[in-house]
């Protein structure tokens, strides 16, 4: 025996198929292989191992105690391999697998619905599950691996993460249609000053944001009302309590009909929404799959006029 031989799977298939077949021709047709290349994977074999494996006789093939004794080390090789493969090939089908999204409950609270909806329909079979936590720890989970991947926007991405825009975004003011602010086209950031507004608290989402914003605009905002949730911010607006800032896709996607969103300019200020993942880590097919399903969700979305 050659200590140095490893068999390989086509010669393990081939021996197994002729002991159980015990004919050359009706091993390769199982095999979809030629008689002499089932005749050749044999024989390497038996070199390799140092020991005859079969007993030809003009009719068939006998195995010999040697055979006997291999052949269920060879049916279990040949069982993890084929399990191994299989699968492979159904994650990459995504007939299972499993996703997990790192995202804030505001952001989750109007981009996942349908596209997880239409995912569940498409497949089945993947479990989905989805990591709700605060603005400041999404990318600490993805970097992790708590998460396969988490949908926000990151303050300082850093080296360690890659970003693909999902949708494209702007900080704006929301008021009521009978607000002063309502009449205009577009907001500066100037126009805020004097006005009692509605945000997140400080140092939490958006707010850092907005208040250096803010002070590069040379404007000293008055907020009077600071809240946790833009969901908050936008009944207090509606209740006649203040203008509320916040990225314009939350609150278009509210939908309520006595509010009136309004970009800032002077700056313009950039709130995109991105996939974020660990630099480095590919994702899975099911995670892929889940991005572009959420990016087709989107897409009405994006079309609307900022």
């Amino acid at each position: 025996m050659n200590p140095r031989f490893s068999p390989t799977i086509r010669q393990l298939r081939a021996f197994v198929a002729v002991y159980q077949l015990r004919k050359l021709g009706a091993a390769a047709q199982k095999l979809f292989v030629t008689q002499s290349a089932v005749s050749m994977l044999i024989r390497q074999l038996e070199e390799g191992l140092g020991t005859r494996l079969f007993d030809r006789t003009t009719r068939s093939l006998q195995p010999t105690a040697a055979a006997e004794e291999m052949l269920a080390m060879a049916a279990c090789i040949l069982r993890d391999v084929d399990a191994l493969t299989t699968g492979f090939r159904e994650l990459g089908t995504l007939e299972r697998g499993r996703v997990c999204v790192a995202i804030t409950p505001t952001l989750a609270g109007f981009l996942m619905p349908e596209a997880v909806r239409r995912f569940g329909v498409e497949h089945p079979q993947v479990r989905l599950v989805i990591d709700d936590c605060a603005p400041d720890q999404f990318v600490a989970r993805v970097l992790g691996e708590q998460a396969d991947f988490g949908i926000g926007t990151p303050e300082r991405p850093g080296a360690e993460v890659d970003t693909q825009t999902l949708l494209r975004d702007h900080l704006a003011v929301v008021c009521r249609a009978d607000h002063p602010l309502a009449a205009r086209r577009t907001v500066r950031w100037a126009d805020l000053a004097g006005q009692p507004l509605i945000t997140v608290r400080p140092g939490y989402g958006i707010r850092p944001l907005i208040d250096a914003t803010a002070g590069r605009a040379g404007v000293a905002l008055e907020v009077l009302n600071e809240v946790s949730f833009l969901s908050t911010a936008l009944w207090m607006t509606s209740s006649g309590m203040g203008p509320s800032l916040m990225p314009s896709a939350y609150a278009r996607a509210a939908g309520d009909p006595s509010l009136v969103v309004r970009p800032l300019s002077a700056p313009r200020v950039s709130r995109d929404v991105m996939v974020v993942t660990k630099r480095g880590r590919s994702l899975s097919a099911a995670a892929r799959s889940f991005v572009d399903t959420l990016a087709r969700t989107l897409q009405p979305a994006q079309a609307q006029p900022k």
